[in-house]
């Protein structure tokens, strides 16, 4: 945000991630989005600030793959998306004092094939357990063994800046 020349402040909200089982896949990012950003629609919002929550999910064979609870659960998705392309949607709401936008973000990846000591190495190194299907793209692996990817490199980072930055601009 800052190299985009916004000046932000980092709020955390304590909000509940979970959603409705029978949510279609592809419209879980964007439900988590708001309800990270109706922790803050009781208060009012000063100026012309905008509040952006955000939330990112892989996708692969149409199951999320969510943040790993564990060093085995990371080893399992990390399995499972090797050798194989997956989906990541970030969904994002824009909250100012006298709109609401939401919005997500597509983009496919796919990774290459990894050794049972790549995944460990990945584990060990980086340490994946706050990242949506267990990799970062900015990271060894996006590096060594993402192949290609198909929509924003951003997106995957968490947050698809080229998209959000069109979005404010039709705000301010």
């Amino acid at each position: 945000m800052e190299e985009a020349g916004f000046k932000f402040t980092v709020m955390v909200p304590d909000a509940d991630e979970s959603f409705p089982e029978d949510m279609p896949v592809a419209e879980v990012a964007v439900y988590l989005a708001e309800q990270k950003s109706a922790v803050f629609r009781n208060h009012p919002i000063p100026g012309n600030r905008i509040i952006i929550t955000a939330d990112s999910i892989v996708i692969l064979d149409n199951q999320i793959l969510g943040k790993p609870k564990s060093a085995e659960d990371a080893k399992f998705m990390l399995s499972m998306i090797a050798g194989k392309q997956h989906q990541v949607i970030t969904g994002v709401c824009l909250l100012s004092q006298n709109s609401t936008l939401s919005f997500s973000c597509k983009t496919m990846v796919e990774v290459n094939a990894m050794s049972e000591e790549e995944i460990d190495y990945y584990i060990k190194w980086y340490q994946p357990f706050d990242k949506a299907g267990s990799y970062g793209i900015q990271e060894w692996l996006g590096l060594c063994k993402i192949s290609s990817i198909e929509g924003s490199y951003t997106n995957v980072m968490g947050l698809p800046m080229e998209q959000l930055y069109h979005e404010l601009m039709t705000m301010i």
